[in-house]
């Protein structure tokens, strides 16, 4: 049998993912704070695009008005429903070190100024009295002084005049760098002795030496050894006390009989040894370099309509809006000459457009999803949670003509206002929970919020309810639910168990 070479000619689709396709999915799923990131990085690459700093056109309709002004007449309009699309999952990569925001401080050189008569170096006082300086630096050194400390910086300080030899030192730094948010050793101690090649009595010299830095039971290897140390400094640690720390797991099951038994007091010194217990601070190290918690800010309102429906908005302070420059782009054109020159301003106008474009369809997109949930979840917004309905993605995909895996990236990190509060868009897609007439389902966050609502009613009522009890209940009022369920529900709402709750109450 001869072997031979041969050329064909076939004809076939094929599925190609353009890097600008790619581009516009990964919008999709960014936050406003990424997106804003990802347009900074764009504004600094390309020089045809630039911010537009006008008033905004009106609530829902910058991206409209953003589009009109790009030059994309010819352009198809990205269709990021296909279900196609679903195989794109590549992100974009930038540099950090090409990302600036808007506080990015300015760097400016100053030179002195020295005129011929030597009168020396002339000094800028114009921002004198205006909090401003002239000297380089003055912001750094501000932001530097107003800085809240972190732990390790607060540790190592107290290390530093601590009088420790140099060996002692080191094993000390590394202690420091073990320490976890909440001020505890989690490292091993023999570990650390191994790493460094050193004895670990030594080790734990250094480590007694550090426990008695501020603030007091910082670098405790356990909870009752932050709080035995806590208690040393008071002068209250007693036996009593010594034998209530070893047994918490009895006051966490509030099991007072079995702690007066143990600790050898009556039931007057116990409640007072509790409310010492109480006073201490189990978490020593959090009220260090504590990260500053982020407004959440909402990419949609909804408002009640006049009309007895809801009104939705996109939040225009979170709509980057930058434009084409096409007055540059002419002007630069004119004078380009070599073609390398002219592709890459043909390749910078096209990705300014494309950019435009997928931001005008990112914001489409959002309104689109977000007034979809709401119709779905009207009872919601009207009655409470308890008419939560089930939802899932593939019933909004369905309604909006788009894939379920474009429903999911549009409602990562986007958040909706509403009267009863913000939630992320997220929080309206619940699980099902069957009836047991067989009519509806109901939203598993329903449900959830009936437990709470039977739970936290024990109070006035004085029954204390089982997860048995609870289940007959919810199946009295058509939740078909089982007791393993109710557990899990009850245990994610952080509720104790009906046993503990009666020694609570005792």
């Amino acid at each position: 049998m001869a072997l031979g070479q041969r050329l064909e000619l076939k004809q076939g689709q094929g599925l190609v993912i353009t890097p600008q396709l790619q581009q516009a999915i990964k919008l999709l799923q960014l936050s406003n704070l990424e997106l804003e990131a990802v347009i900074e990085t764009e504004l600094e690459r390309n020089p045809l695009l630039q911010r537009d700093d006008s008033d905004p056109v009106g609530e829902g309709n910058d991206a409209d008005a953003h589009a009109q002004a790009a030059d994309s007449g010819e352009s198809r309009e990205l269709e990021l429903g296909d279900r196609d699309t679903i195989a794109a999952n590549s992100d974009l990569d930038a540099s950090a070190s090409d990302v600036y925001g808007d506080d990015e401080p300015v760097v400016r050189e100053r030179e002195s100024v020295v005129s011929d008569s030597n009168e020396g170096p002339m000094v800028d006082w114009s921002k004198a009295g205006k909090g401003g300086g002239s000297f380089d630096g003055d912001e750094d050194m501000e932001r530097a002084l107003t800085r809240e400390k972190t732990l390790t910086e607060h540790l190592t300080d107290q290390a530093l005049i601590a009088h420790f030899s140099a060996p002692e030192m080191a094993i000390a730094q590394i202690l420091i760098d073990a320490v976890d948010e909440a001020g505890y050793m989690r490292v091993p101690l023999a570990e650390i002795a191994d790493r460094l090649g050193c004895e670990l009595a030594l080790v734990e010299k250094v480590l007694t030496a550090c426990q008695g830095f501020e603030p007091t039971g910082i670098m405790a290897t356990s909870v009752p050894e932050c709080l035995k140390l806590q208690l040393i400094e008071r002068n209250r640690f007693d036996p009593a006390m010594a034998a209530l720390i070893d047994n918490l797991e009895l006051l966490a099951r509030r099991d007072l009989s079995a702690l007066r038994k143990v600790c050898g007091v009556d039931e007057e010194d116990l409640s007072e040894m509790i409310a010492e217990l109480k006073s201490l601070n189990p978490r020593p190290g959090a009220a260090y370099g504590a990260e500053p918690s982020q407004t959440v800010v909402p990419d949609v309102f909804v408002r009640p309509d006049t009309n007895g429906g809801w009104r939705i908005d996109l939040n225009s302070d979170t709509l980057p809006r930058v434009l084409v420059d096409q007055k540059y782009h002419a002007k630069v054109a004119t004078s380009a000459r070599s073609e390398s020159e002219k592709s890459y301003l043909n390749d910078c106008l096209s990705q300014a457009n494309w950019l435009i474009k997928s931001l005008d369809q990112r914001a489409r997109t959002i309104l689109k999803v977000s007034a979809e949930i709401v119709r779905q979840q009207d009872a919601f917004f009207v009655y409470g949670v308890e008419y939560l309905r089930p939802l899932n993605l593939k019933t909004v995909a369905d309604a909006v003509g788009m894939h379920e895996s474009t429903i999911s990236r549009v409602t990562s990190n986007k958040y909706v206002a509403t009267p009863r509060g913000v939630f992320e868009l997220k929080f309206f897609f619940t699980s099902s929970i069957a009836s047991n007439d067989g009519t509806s389902a109901h939203s598993a966050e329903a449900v959830r919020h009936k437990i709470k609502t039977l739970i936290d009613g024990e109070k006035s009522s004085g029954e204390i309810l089982s997860d048995d009890r609870i289940v007959e209940i919810l199946k009295e009022a058509g939740v078909d639910i089982a007791r393993r369920t109710v557990a899990k529900y009850r245990e994610a709402l952080r509720i104790p168990s009906s046993v503990e709750r009666k020694r609570q109450i005792r």
